[in-house]
């Protein structure tokens, strides 16, 4: 089975060429190439919860720090630990990522 990246989970509709990215935007998570292929997705597709900005809810969310709590609970976050179990990339790692850190 193909893993599902966080705007096919959520049907946003704000991935690239998505029916509600004209309207409200591409999110974030669908451009972001720097974490591309962590926890098997498509630019930040599967690693959207440290990605400062992403449209998630109906809104903007803001930094890793203010919105962690909430993508603790989300489905999607929970749906990608359990499938990549052990190979889950870590939050810190995914930072180090969107931070150009080696």
């Amino acid at each position: 089975m193909a893993k599902l990246n966080c705007w096919e989970f959520k049907k946003c509709g704000r991935e690239r060429g998505g029916a509600k990215a004209g309207e409200l935007g591409v999110c974030l998570a669908n451009t972001e190439v720097r974490v591309n292929g962590i926890n098997g997705g498509m630019n930040g597709g599967r690693a959207c919860w440290p990605i400062a900005g992403t449209l998630c809810g109906g809104a903007i969310q803001g930094t890793f720090a203010m919105k962690l709590g909430n993508c603790l609970k989300c489905e999607f976050y929970q749906l990608v630990t359990a499938e990549e179990k052990k190979n889950h990339q870590s939050s810190k790692d995914i930072l180090k990522k969107l931070k150009n850190i080696s």
